[in-house]
């Protein structure tokens, strides 16, 4: 059987079908109940797990549920409920400007819109994204870490800037699963695909995956 080549809507099908088995149920890790808190919790995911901050954002919401909440929390304890994060004084700063953001531009809803999500404070293309897919249900590629790794290594993008690999990952993957296929993607990442050693063994992509180490003919 010849192996599809990279990129090519053979490969990219049969890839993502795998995946989709695999990881049938896959979805945010982040904890959140409404677009609110997934947007919170997005921001203050960055240059940290979302292990981490799903441990502080049951403090954080309980004591700021909403964006008008948020808008008037002292920073002092914004950053105490933060410190566990890291850059605590930067996620409180985020935090207090978003609330204010939403509430003066938004009457304190999150805005169903990409454009105006990334004028708020802390919130850049990824995190608007993970928002528009997985609360409004807009078709939306994430490129994280994982995603950009992956997508790299399967030969669907040359691009480490998230934005352009976000619009090559546009032309190969189908629209309607975007948002779910990206998550199918960063669950392979972190379990089998790891940006050091990868798991090519006992991956089952091994056969169309270019960058897959083949085991040695005896």
């Amino acid at each position: 059987m010849t192996t599809p080549l990279p990129g090519s809507p053979g490969q990219v099908t049969e890839i993502l079908a795998r995946l989709h088995e695999l990881y049938p149920d896959a979805t945010t890790d982040l904890d959140h109940s409404n677009a609110f808190e997934l947007l919170v919790a997005t921001v203050l995911s960055a240059q940290t797990t979302d292990v981490r901050v799903n441990q502080v954002t049951p403090e954080l919401f309980a004591r700021y549920s909403d964006a008008a909440a948020l808008a008037s929390a002292s920073r002092e304890d914004l950053e105490e409920i933060l410190r566990p994060l890291g850059f605590h004084r930067a996620k409180a700063k985020s935090l207090h400007g978003l609330g204010t953001e939403l509430v003066n531009r938004h009457e304190g809803a999150v805005p169903a819109d990409r454009s105006a999500l990334v004028k708020l404070p802390g919130v850049g293309r990824k995190t608007a994204n993970v928002v528009l897919g997985n609360v409004f249900g807009v078709p939306a590629i994430t490129v994280d870490t994982h995603v950009g790794r992956l997508a790299r290594r399967w030969g669907w993008t040359e691009q480490k800037d998230p934005v352009k690999a976000e619009r090559d990952l546009m032309e190969v993957m189908p629209e309607d699963n975007w948002t779910v296929d990206c998550h199918r993607i960063i669950y392979h990442g972190r379990r089998i695909c790891h940006a050091r050693s990868p798991e090519c063994g006992k991956c089952v992509l091994a056969d169309v995956c270019p960058s897959a180490e083949k085991p040695e003919a005896t």
